[in-house]
């Protein structure tokens, strides 16, 4: 692997949110390291540190061991500028849905420099909506529709086998941009959505006592523009002017 395939997939995480099984883990952090992966979270699991977790491993030791433990997904992916949530499941008000190959494409061209969390649900109902919240794009294994369900550590195989596809690619993506401004993080964001909340409040926009699915759909709009942190500093600036003169 070249240092320039090392350096990308270093801005690369793997988060696995719930995970009840340790060998789910293991052979999680065993996928990722086949493909030259190595930074894993964890976001509250059943069972861990775990003798299970580094038997299935096999020798990718080093990728649990080194595991991030975080009490929630928000903290996990914090200070990310992308963030994607694998499921299957369809909402009304979804994020731009991509299969495994077009979200690496994206990570690996597009946002090639921007530190990026992948996102895997518990084995039993997999992410619920407001972990779908923090992501700009689902990605969607397409399997059959009778038999659609994934083990964890597969669906992750499949997320990695990807990435690294994309990164042995010779020629240069047509998509591929150059940026001049960092994407917002997570936690950026966060804090323009609470300032928005706060804000729609203020100007009686928004009825906190029923808010219906204001600020989901609010949420929706911004997180497919893929906010840069000079566009979160316009907004916000904007929301204050709109607080003065109120």
């Amino acid at each position: 692997m070249s240092n320039a395939e090392v350096n990308l997939l270093n801005n690369v995480r793997i988060v696995l949110v719930n995970p009840q099984h340790p060998g789910n883990i293991g052979m999680a952090a065993r996928a990722m390291k086949n493909m030259g992966l190595s930074q894993l979270y964890l976001v509250n699991p059943k069972d861990f540190p775990s003798k299970e977790a580094l038997y299935r491993a096999s020798r990718a030791d080093d990728v649990v061991e080194a595991a991030i433990i975080k009490n929630s997904l928000k903290e996990a992916v914090s200070d990310c500028s992308l963030v994607l949530g694998t499921s299957t499941r369809e909402r009304i008000m979804s994020q731009t849905i991509l299969n495994p190959r077009e979200a690496a494409l994206k990570i690996t061209t597009v946002f090639q420099q921007e530190k990026t969390a992948i996102v895997f649900g518990c084995e039993t109902f997999g992410l619920v909506n407001e972990d779908l919240e923090l992501c700009q794009f689902q990605i969607t294994i397409p399997s059959i529709k009778r038999y659609s369900s994934l083990n964890l550590a597969s669906a992750v195989q499949v997320i990695c086998y990807e990435l690294r596809m994309s990164c042995l690619e010779k020629e240069i993506q047509s998509e591929k941009i150059s940026r001049t401004t960092p994407l917002a993080s997570a936690a950026e964001l966060d804090g323009f959505y609470n300032h928005l909340k706060q804000t729609m409040i203020h100007i009686d926009f928004l009825n906190p006592e029923c808010p219906r699915k204001m600020m989901e759909r609010f949420r929706q709009i911004f997180n497919r523009a893929l906010l840069d942190q000079e566009d979160v500093n316009l907004l916000r600036g904007m929301l204050s002017a709109i607080e003065k003169n109120r």
